[in-house]
């Protein structure tokens, strides 16, 4: 399976000679939103590679399977793909959670980024809130988080002006010598440096001026606009 290969030129030569070295074998495409950075080249991949599933949310392009929240599908014998129904970025936003073994991943679009989260275009901060603190949080804690875009640099800014806490300053840290951030943290390291998974802190509410975690929730993206 391939997850959000929105540029088909780039994506296609890759899959190709992983194919033709019968390293993979290609069963369907999974998109974790409607997006055309995510799945605007659903097409373009199906011209190359036919007869393949597009596993997505219901305005996913050419999708052909909507897993229910909570559905589980297999990717070969061993890996264990768990579909989470998080809508606020789009309403038919999907994060993955996959599991093979003891190792744990959740493929999260753009609804959980590294240290941020995505806006609210077709949702609100209380559906957000649900998706991070409720959804997202009740996985495993040493589950790798890999996101659809690589925004780090720039959430960690945000976050140190929200928050001065010693998790911030080591992603700051890990963020001036390192250039990609996927799959290097986990859900337990988002908890404590990502503002957002932090709505219920006191020091997150007092830089907002609120209580209720919705409100924070939605204090914090309006502020995170403005920058």
């Amino acid at each position: 399976m391939v997850i959000d290969p929105a540029n088909p030129p780039e994506v296609i030569p890759v899959l190709k000679s992983h194919i033709d070295a019968g390293k993979i074998n290609l069963k369907a495409i999974i998109n974790t939103h409607h997006h055309w950075d995510h799945a605007g080249g659903n097409d373009g991949i199906l011209e190359k590679f036919n007869k393949l599933a597009v596993i997505g949310g219901k305005d996913c392009k050419m999708v052909t399977k909507t897993p229910a929240h909570g559905e589980k599908f297999k990717i070969g014998n061993r890996i264990t793909v768990t579909a989470l129904h998080t809508p606020c970025h789009t309403q038919d936003s999907i994060c993955y959670f996959a599991e093979d073994g003891d190792q744990r991943a959740v493929f999260s679009g753009d609804t959980l980024f590294i240290a941020g989260c995505g806006r609210f275009f077709e949702g609100n901060a209380q559906e957000m809130h649900k998706a991070l603190n409720e959804v997202l949080a009740s996985l495993p804690h040493d589950t790798k988080v890999y996101p659809g875009h690589e925004y780090t640099k720039s959430n960690v800014k945000f976050c140190l002006s929200v928050s001065q806490s010693e998790p911030i300053r080591r992603l700051q840290a890990y963020c001036e010598s390192n250039q990609r951030t996927e799959g290097k943290f986990t859900i337990g390291d988002e908890k404590l440096h990502n503002v957002f998974m932090r709505v219920t802190d006191p020091e997150i509410q007092k830089a907002t001026g609120l209580t209720d975690p919705v409100d924070v929730m939605n204090a914090l993206r309006e502020m995170k606009n403005a920058m």
